[in-house]
């Protein structure tokens, strides 16, 4: 028997090529907020807030091909956040210009890419 048990997830962390960019992404197009306090690690980066959870943005020479990388986001290791109207991030996309394919098991879900090829799905709860 194990005398502890892990019981929550605090983050998941990303690697990006440029911290600026992938901020236009997650904090200007999905909206979520940066942690102000992140500490100087020795590289550039950003935190950011889901809920009680964060996505550590790590600008860091990536040690994963970018190329080939299933067209569908839910082959592929993904971040998997929640939404509560799927249409209205469907149409910010759009408008964006960013690709997204809808989820093959019915949900009302999407995954779409990070400008770094990160995969991303969003679930809309109801």
């Amino acid at each position: 028997m194990m005398s502890f048990q892990i019981d929550d997830l605090h983050h998941v962390s990303v690697i990006v090529a440029d911290t600026a960019r992938a901020l236009g992404f997650y904090r200007d197009l999905l909206g979520l907020q940066v942690v102000p306090d992140r500490p100087d690690l020795g590289y550039p980066g950003a935190w950011l807030i889901v809920g009680n959870r964060q996505i550590h943005l790590l600008e860091l020479p990536n040690p994963d091909a970018t190329e080939g990388r299933p067209a569908h986001g839910g082959r592929d290791r993904h971040v998997a956040l929640t939404v509560d109207a799927i249409g209205p991030l469907g149409a910010a996309l759009d408008a964006a210009g960013v690709a997204y394919t809808t989820s093959r098991s019915g949900r009302r879900a999407l995954f779409c890419r990070d400008p770094d090829g990160n995969a991303i799905e969003v679930i809309e709860h109801r």
